[in-house]
């Protein structure tokens, strides 16, 4: 008997479970800077050189530390997805001197993930903006200075008067004008990113060195 042309053969879709159970899950990705000697003194012109670090919630403080994170999330840690991944930290160097940080992280956009990146002082305060990937027509305008700029001095005491569920609320961030109102989701996810990069910046890294005596 002869298998129709186009058609599987019957060894082929019993072996088909077997072969999705056996393939490796997708590893979760950490949000590095493509070309970091190029991007850190762009991002931090007064830099002279910079040390990689890095970090995850497994390697520090575990499940208390997610869950508090989550909570400061509004509890709704899908939309901030993916969370619980591998993280890396560029510690800025003046010379001897540390001078600050640059940190980026995933998260969901309209057409696929946005990459999102702030350069930092040691406040807190965001020094620069970069937006390393978004898909769309429209990329170009999340990308460009203009809108860039929009978040340069803010700190995390700026994303608290903002419901990032609504997509509402006062103060500065509240003012940052979207260039692509059709793409909504994207510049929401943006916002989000925000959020989340500078609450994890502030678990993992400013209120540590806050206690240190």
């Amino acid at each position: 008997m002869h298998r129709q042309p186009g058609l599987p053969s019957k060894r082929l879709l019993l072996l088909l479970p077997m072969a999705l159970v056996a393939a490796p899950l997708p590893a979760a990705v950490s949000c590095e800077l493509n070309n970091p000697a190029a991007d850190v003194p762009r991002l931090f012109p007064e830099s002279t050189s910079f040390k990689t670090i890095a970090f995850s919630f497994s390697s520090r403080g575990g499940e208390p530390v997610f869950k508090r994170v989550v909570g400061r999330l509004g509890g709704v840690p899908a939309l901030y997805a993916p969370l619980d991944v591998p993280y890396v930290l560029y510690e800025i160097y003046k010379g001897k001197e540390k001078i600050g940080y640059i940190h980026g992280v995933n998260q969901k956009g309209q057409f696929g993930v946005l990459e999102v990146f702030v350069s930092l002082d040691l406040e807190g305060r965001i020094k620069a903006f970069y937006l390393q990937r978004v898909a769309g027509s429209w990329a170009n305008k999340f990308t460009a200075r203009k809108f860039g700029t929009q978040f340069v001095g803010m700190t995390l005491k700026d994303f608290a008067a903002f419901d990032f569920i609504a997509g509402k609320g006062s103060g500065r961030l509240a003012a940052v004008v979207n260039p692509v109102p059709e793409a909504l989701t994207d510049f929401l996810g943006v916002l989000r990113a925000l959020n989340k990069n500078l609450i994890l910046m502030d678990e993992f890294f400013y209120a540590v060195e806050k206690q240190k005596p």
